[in-house]
């Protein structure tokens, strides 16, 4: 069974930066397209980036500009750059795999504070 595993979250300051990683086994993120959500407390999850096998990507306007979603060398990653951080981008980060039945993983938590 493949598993998704996010890293990377933490507490930040409003306008610094992070960089997510979201690491699978085997070389998925090449063949599949993908997204990154996030989740706030008391709200829905809502997708914030994608990418397509081809490479394409899509962003939120929310985020537009600020996240930048991109492969990793190796084909097992993904990487979620996010800058100018605001407090509203608080929330439990995720990575899916469209498509597929590879279930959620446990997120990665970026609080951005003063």
């Amino acid at each position: 069974q493949v598993q998704l595993v996010e890293s990377g979250g933490g507490l930040v300051q409003p306008g610094g930066s992070l960089r997510l990683s979201c690491a699978a086994s085997g070389s998925i993120f090449s063949k599949n397209d993908m997204g990154w959500y996030r989740q706030a407390p008391g709200k829905q999850r809502e997708l914030v980036a994608t990418i397509t096998s081809g490479g394409v990507t899509n962003y939120a306007d929310s985020v537009k500009g600020r996240f930048t979603l991109s492969r990793g060398n190796t084909k097992n990653r993904v990487y979620l750059e996010m800058t100018s951080l605001k407090p509203e981008d608080t929330a439990v980060y995720y990575c899916k795999i469209f498509g597929s039945t590879i279930p959620w993983g446990q997120g990665t938590q970026v609080t951005v504070s003063s």
